[in-house]
């Protein structure tokens, strides 16, 4: 389960920003809370922002410490890591990035506190800290290139001089076996973050899911119930085309791609309608290929079943950018519902999503603490706070705020400063008329 997420010089952020998930003292939608021992957690967080805020670079980071820890021991002692500090201060180019996230392991009651601060070629310092009650013990602190180790962390000693700059003391050990850092790349592993304009990537886990009969029924009655037009999807193998293709890519990936695959099978989704007499009644079925016949909408709901389910049915987490584009808002709305519902989410699955659409700020029965906003300050750094935190003449915002109108007319900030368009018409006017004279 995940507590808390920190960045710091990082992209748009230049200072450190805590996305938090542990409720505040309200109690607005309890159904959306749900508690792992001592804490009392939120089920999912939407956050809000104009484009270019930062919403996207705190979906990133999150995305970028988990390919870090995952990938850091394949590394090798060449390789550079993927980070890129807040370029636009002399005060912080320099200097390294800072990852931080508190969290808690499947069955476990223990929170532990992972983070560490790193440039491309080197990680500067790197600390685990493991909790029960309220004090913090450390596991391994390490700074520069010293590393101490806590005796109740056995698995790390002897490992301190076996880590070279560029790797993580957390995926050294990990590479001997150790049993808490396993958990803990384990843990990363599973907490999946993904795009919501690239979900043609996610279409082999719906197929996957689909295939299980035990997780197939619930998919289908979900899509029913979202009134797609179809509530029954088959799946074929034919020969592969390169007709099938994404129209977006380039040349020469298509040639390659047709170069590569000909000859082969692929799968090919079927929509299943119903088929209508001139009288209005049901005379059989008729199928419609799904990425051709249905609409760019049908087609992510159907790719992000998969991963959303998959995250259901492994009580994980899953973090989602632009998770609005293409969708309908009761459609964003009935997918964010499947997590704040007790009856779709037994396991306490968490989302964490970035969107545009203001309509859930109204209708999606969201927490104050539940809705996050990002805004840029006058230097281009990206600045994270909630509704619960937002104070108005030092009060927060009542819970029986109209949220969306005030969102949009720019009460809570985190939104597009547009101008006047009719003066900017105006004087392209009047620059057209002394060229012309």
């Amino acid at each position: 389960m995940l507590l808390e997420f920190t960045i710091g010089n990082f992209l748009s952020f230049k200072k450190p920003v805590t996305f938090n998930l542990e409720t505040s003292s309200i109690t607005d939608f309890p159904e959306n809370v749900f508690s792992r021992g001592k804490y009392s957690l939120l089920k999912s967080a939407a956050i809000y922002g104009a484009n270019a805020s930062g919403k996207s670079n705190l979906i990133h980071a999150i995305s970028e410490m988990r390919n870090i820890v995952k990938t850091s021991a394949r590394m090798s002692s060449t390789d550079a890591f993927n980070v890129t500090p807040f370029l636009l201060s002399t005060d912080t180019a320099a200097k390294p990035c800072f990852f931080e996230i508190l969290f808690c392991l499947p069955a476990d009651d223990l929170r532990y506190r992972y983070g560490f601060e790193i440039s491309p070629t080197k990680v500067h310092t790197e600390w685990l800290y493991q909790s029960k009650a309220q004090a913090e013990k450390p596991l391994f602190i390490r700074d520069g290139g010293a590393i101490e180790v806590s005796p109740k962390f056995p698995e790390g000693k002897g490992l301190a001089e076996k880590t070279r700059d560029n790797a993580l003391f957390l995926a050294v050990c990990d590479q001997f076996n150790g049993a808490i850092s396993t958990k803990i790349i384990q843990w990363f592993t599973d907490c999946n973050t993904i795009s919501g304009l690239s979900h043609e990537n996610y279409r082999g886990v719906t197929f996957k899911l689909l295939n299980d009969e035990a997780c197939r029924p619930a998919m289908l009655d979900f899509l029913e119930k979202l009134d797609l037009g179809f509530n029954e999807v088959q799946v074929a193998e034919e020969d592969f085309s390169p007709e099938r293709l994404p129209e977006n890519i380039s040349l020469a990936m298509r040639l390659r791609l047709s170069s590569d695959l000909k000859g082969k099978k692929m799968l090919s989704f079927k929509a299943v309608h119903d088929l209508y007499s001139p009288a209005g009644e049901m005379v059989g079925k008729k199928e419609f290929d799904l990425d051709t016949q249905e609409s760019s909408g049908t087609n992510k709901v159907f790719d992000l079943l998969g991963p959303f389910f998959d995250t259901l049915l492994s009580g994980r987490v899953l973090v989602v950018d632009e998770l609005d584009a293409k969708l309908h808002p009761l459609l964003t709305k009935a997918l964010v519902s499947l997590f704040n519902s007790t009856a779709t989410n037994p396991l306490n699955a968490q989302l964490i999503f970035a969107t545009h659409d203001t309509n859930l700020l109204t209708y999606g029965n969201f927490r104050r603490d539940q809705i996050y906003f990002v805004e840029k300050d006058r230097q281009g750094a990206s600045n994270l706070y909630s509704l619960i935190e937002y104070k108005e003449n030092g009060s927060t915002v009542r819970k029986d705020r109209s949220f969306e109108s005030d969102y949009v007319q720019g009460r809570y900030g985190a939104i597009p400063y547009l101008g006047d368009f009719s003066k900017l018409f105006h004087a392209w006017q009047e620059q057209k008329k002394s060229l012309t004279n």
